[in-house]
């Protein structure tokens, strides 16, 4: 992956830019939630969410992006045991699935990364709780995107919600910073010591992205030579969100606030806003 390294420091102004952008991103990701069904593939899904990136005007970040051979699509779809990295094809989603969708948005020069997993129709228990946790593992890492603290704490937080509830974060791929280029420093892993890494300061922005495994933690490529699967077959979840550190504390900047475009902000948001501390809790209830 190319890599812009260096921590660059936002402007108030870059970080409305940002914003602008993560809104984008977050509307392709509702739009692409709302087309998963029985029965569609997951090109169908990514279609969605590049109808709603051209509506805007907006670039994608993903296309072309250098790997094995260019990235060929403008979201990546894993679905169950697939972890990140799916290419978009011909697969037909089935009632009892779990698919990932990350997306990413360029506007105004600015990227847009988020991520979100989702059920296909009525899934099984432990797969609704693995989407549970992952979801309050990404929050419990947004609490602590302070001042003062570093990025330890930040993957401390991510690994001990994930571990405590008996699931695996992946060791080989990482949250990152974000900003003109994808890819920019810290790298902030799903996993560390708290009180160790980076200083965290105002105007720095992180993609944080807890990438989790019903097993093992162990992973493999498959034969596309991107998508990223658990090595043990067991199912996995992904959720992401672009977020600033700010003097007033953490501000998500990939969040949808209404419906726009005739989207169903619902779809999205019931998986993100307003569930930070209440996502936290509700996984530290189930498990006493």
């Amino acid at each position: 992956m190319a890599w812009h390294r260096g921590v660059v420091i936002k402007t108030a102004r870059d970080l409305q830019a940002m914003r602008s952008a993560g809104l984008v991103n977050a509307q392709a990701l509702a739009a692409a939630v709302s087309a998963v069904r029985p029965g569609v593939t997951t090109a169908d899904v990514n279609a969605a969410a590049v109808e709603v990136l051209r509506q805007h005007g907006a670039g994608m970040a993903f296309l072309g992006y250098p790997g094995p051979y260019p990235y060929p699509a403008a979201t990546c779809i894993s679905v169950n045991d697939e972890l990140v990295h799916g290419i978009p094809g011909p697969r037909r989603l089935q009632a009892g699935d779990i698919v990932s969708i990350d997306c990413g948005s360029v506007v105004d020069g600015f990227v847009g990364d988020s991520a979100i997993t989702v059920g296909v129709g009525e899934i099984a228990e432990e797969a609704q709780r693995l989407l549970e946790v992952t979801c309050a593992a990404l929050f419990a890492g947004i609490e602590r995107m302070r001042v003062g603290n570093r990025t330890g704490d930040v993957s401390a937080a991510i690994q001990s919600v994930v571990e405590r509830a008996g699931f695996n974060v992946v060791r080989e791929y990482t949250g990152h910073g974000v900003g003109r280029a994808m890819h920019e420093d810290p790298q902030v892993p799903n996993y560390g010591k708290a009180g160790t890494g980076q200083p965290l300061k105002p105007g720095m922005t992180v993609a944080l992205e807890p990438m989790v495994l019903a097993g093992g933690p162990e992973t493999r490529i498959l034969r596309d030579q991107w998508t990223v699967a658990s090595r043990d077959g067991r199912r996995t979840a992904h959720f992401e969100h672009t977020v600033a550190v700010t003097a007033d504390g953490p501000r998500i900047l990939t969040t949808l606030e209404q419906d726009l475009d005739g989207l169903p902000a619902a779809a999205y948001n019931d998986y993100f806003v307003g569930r930070s501390s209440a996502a936290v809790r509700e996984v530290e209830a189930k498990r006493t």
